[in-house]
């Protein structure tokens, strides 16, 4: 008996400036698994670097999710790929950091979705916010937190909500006397008015650390103007409160865990 094949279609969008590399970003996307260096984090998605014409590129290569989202990506969402090109140029526009992106690429079938990847260049950081988190010896450590903070505040001003403002989604970069901050991880966003208590509640995932709510509560009210303890009290509850249900979240895994042996 003869199988029909299923016919896959290739859906892409390459930024302008990287238009004269399509056929090797093609190449990259159809021979991702088998090119490619492994870069960082592989837990939930696979990172990989490709070398791009004398560009370094990191490409994100989304796992393919379950049926039921299948059927809505395929139909009804934009993909984890698409926002995150899309956010990308959104933020560039605004002049906020983000490494350039260069292109997404998706692949279908005529019901379903199937794989995907975001193309961005690589950039090289000193440091990320987790690090942060870890060593309080960093040089200029209050210096960059506080430069965090207002990097943070600009975001919101610019009507940015940043979902995923998490430890290890924004990269630091010394440049000069400065430090520069772009974001990683870009496919959960929202673009609109925020109130106080959001922008307060966007750093509830950053640090489990007092001290350094503190300094970041004292930043944002001097670039707010609200009243620092109101600020302070505000995050330091949203911290403790995402602390107390990520292990809950934890303990719960666990005990599923230990009941399906």
């Amino acid at each position: 008996m003869e199988l029909t094949k299923i016919k896959v279609k290739t859906n892409r969008q390459v930024h302008p400036d990287f238009k004269i590399n399509e056929s090797v970003l093609d190449d990259i996307f159809v021979n991702f698994e088998t090119k490619g260096t492994p870069f960082g984090d592989q837990e939930r998605n696979t990172l990989k670097t490709f070398d791009l014409q004398g560009y370094i590129v990191n490409v994100k290569s989304f796992r393919i999710p379950n049926f039921i989202n299948q059927v809505a990506y395929r139909f009804f969402r934009k993909s984890k790929a698409q926002r995150s090109f899309i956010y990308a140029n959104k933020l560039k526009a605004l002049n906020i950091g983000t490494p350039q992106p260069v292109a997404f690429y998706e692949e279908t079938s005529t019901f379903l979705f199937k794989k995907s990847c975001y193309v961005s260049q690589q950039l090289d950081c000193d440091y990320t916010y987790r690090d942060l988190t870890k060593d309080f010896n960093i040089p200029d450590y209050e210096t960059i937190l506080r430069a965090f903070t207002r990097f943070t505040f600009n975001l919101h001003e610019n009507n940015i909500l940043f979902l995923d403002h998490s430890p290890g989604n924004t990269l630091i970069k010394k440049v000069g006397e400065d430090y520069q901050f772009y974001l990683v991880d870009l496919n959960r966003m929202q673009f609109k008015d925020l109130s106080l208590h959001v922008r307060i509640k966007n750093f509830a995932r950053l640090t489990i650390h007092k001290s350094m709510v503190e300094i970041m509560s004292d930043e944002y009210a001097k670039c707010s103007g609200a009243d620092y303890d109101k600020i302070f009290n505000l995050m330091w509850k949203e911290t403790e409160t995402f602390q107390e249900k990520f292990y809950r979240k934890k303990r719960l895994k666990k005990k599923l865990k230990f009941w399906k042996r």
